[in-house]
C-alpha cells in the first residue's frame, strides 16, 4: 500500500522506519533531495528485502555531510568502524541489509554508509538492502510508462519488470496472463491465482519468446524499441488480434497461433533449439551493363558484403551475381529484395536492368562450387 508523505519534511517517513537523525540539503546533483523534488517523488512503497546491483546506488540521504559523491570520508581519514566492517564482511559473517530510497532507477543511501563502502571494497557487484521506493508524479511521459510498468509488474507479482515504450500496452500482457490462468485452471482442475499464473506466463511464454528475439538481435531494426515492445507486436498479431499479416519470414509457421501451443512447443525444445526468427535468403540478379563501366561495377559488386559471388558472362546477360540477405521481421521478401537493390545497385552509372531470380529448392554439391 503506498502512503503520502510531506514535501516540506521528506525524511520524516524514513525517520519512523530506519531512525537516523536530520540533515541539511545536499547541493550534489547526485543528492537525494534533487531527485525527489525533480521527479516529484513523495508517494511511498515499501519494496522489502532485495539484492541490489551498487552501480545503482548513486548518493546518500542522511549522510552527505560525512561522504562526498564517491562515497568517500570527507576528511579523508581512515575510518576504523570501516575497517573492522571489511574485515568481518571478509570471514563471512552476516551483515544487516542497509536502507535505501529508489527512485525511478537511482539507490539512495539512507542507512549502512560503512556496509555500502566495505562491500565497495571487497569489489562486491551488489549488497542486500531495504527498499522503500518513491513513485515519481511528475506529468512527463518516462514517468507515465514507468508507473504502468511498476504497475504491471505489482499486480503480476514479477521480480523483472517488463518495458515497453508507448502506453496503454500493459493491457495486453494482463490479458495474455488472465487467458493463462483460465487455461492452468482448466488443466490443473483447480482454481490458480492470477499470481501463479503470471510467474508461469512469464518463465513458459514470455522468456521463450523473448530469448528469440533478443538471441536473433531483432531489435537492431527497430531503433528506440526495446525486446519487449517486439514481443509485445509478435504476441499480439499471433494470440490477439488473430489478424493475417504476409510476414517475409514466415512467422505464421515458426510461431503457433495459439499461446498456449507455443508454450507446448517451447517446453520441447532446449533454448539452443528455438526457431530462427532470422533467417537468411538467397537470390540471383541478373544485371546488363553499359560495358564501359562494366569492370568497376564487377568490382563494386564484389565489395558489398550481401554479394557472395560475382560471374561476367557471355550472351544477352552481362553480369550474374549471388546475393545473400538477412529477412527482417516484418518486411516481405520482395520488400526486402527491392530495397537492397534500389539502394545500392540501381544507383550506379552504368547500370542498365537488372533481373531477381529467388530460388526454390536447391542442393550444390561441395565439389561443384564455383569459387572466385
Amino acid at each position: 500500500m503506498a502512503s503520502m508523505f510531506s514535501k516540506y519534511n521528506p525524511l520524516d517517513f524514513a525517520r519512523k522506519i530506519f531512525g537516523g537523525t536530520e540533515q541539511g540539503e545536499d547541493d550534489n546533483p547526485h543528492s537525494f533531495n534533487t531527485h525527489q523534488e525533480r521527479e516529484e517523488a513523495y508517494e511511498s512503497v515499501k519494496r522489502g528485502t532485495s539484492m541490489v546491483p551498487m552501480h545503482k546506488i548513486i548518493g546518500s540521504v542522511g549522510r552527505y555531510h560525512d561522504f562526498d559523491n564517491q562515497f568517500k570520508t570527507r576528511n579523508g581519514r581512515r575510518d576504523e568502524r570501516l575497517d573492522t566492517i571489511v574485515e568481518a564482511m571478509k570471514t563471512g559473517k552476516t551483515m544487516a541489509p542497509i536502507s535505501l530510497y529508489q527512485i525511478k532507477d537511482d539507490y539512495f543511501i539512507l542507512d549502512g554508509h560503512h556496509r555500502f563502502k566495505a562491500a565497495q571494497e571487497l569489489g562486491r557487484t551488489e549488497i542486500r538492502s531495504c527498499i522503500i521506493e518513491l513513485l515519481p508524479s511528475k506529468n512527463t511521459l518516462e514517468n507515465k510508462l514507468y508507473l504502468e510498468k511498476t504497475e504491471f509488474r505489482d499486480k503480476a507479482g514479477l521480480l523483472s519488470t517488463i518495458d515497453l515504450t508507448e502506453l496503454g500496452q500493459y493491457g495486453h500482457l494482463e490479458k495474455q496472463i488472465e487467458e493463462h490462468r483460465r487455461f492452468l485452471t482448466e488443466e490443473r482442475r483447480e482454481e490458480v491465482s492470477y499470481e501463479e499464473a503470471a510467474g508461469d506466463w512469464y518463465s513458459t511464454i514470455y522468456q521463450p519468446l523473448a530469448a528469440i528475439i533478443r538471441d536473433r538481435r531483432l531489435v537492431a531494426s527497430f531503433p528506440e524499441r526495446t525486446v519487449d515492445d517486439l514481443y509485445l507486436y509478435i504476441s499480439v498479431h499471433q494470440w490477439e488480434i488473430g489478424k493475417k499479416r504476409k510476414y517475409g519470414i514466415g512467422v505464421d509457421q515458426l510461431i503457433p497461433r495459439e499461446m498456449e501451443e507455443f508454450r507446448k512447443e517451447m517446453s520441447r525444445r532446449k533454448e539452443q533449439k528455438y526457431p530462427d526468427l532470422h533467417p537468411e535468403m538467397t537470390v540471383f540478379i541478373l544485371l546488363n551493363v553499359d560495358g564501359r563501366h562494366e569492370q568497376r561495377i564487377f568490382d563494386k559488386l564484389l565489395a558489398l558484403d550481401e554479394v557472395r559471388e560475382v560471374h561476367s558472362v557471355h550472351g544477352s546477360i552481362d553480369i550474374i551475381i549471388k546475393v545473400r540477405l538477412v529477412r527482417d521481421l516484418l518486411s516481405s521478401d520482395a520488400e526486402l529484395l527491392s530495397q537492397f537493390i534500389l539502394s545500392t545497385i540501381r544507383k550506379w552509372t552504368g547500370v542498365i536492368s537488372t533481373q531477381t531470380l529467388i530460388p526454390g529448392i536447391s542442393k550444390v554439391k561441395d565439389t561443384d562450387r564455383c569459387h572466385i
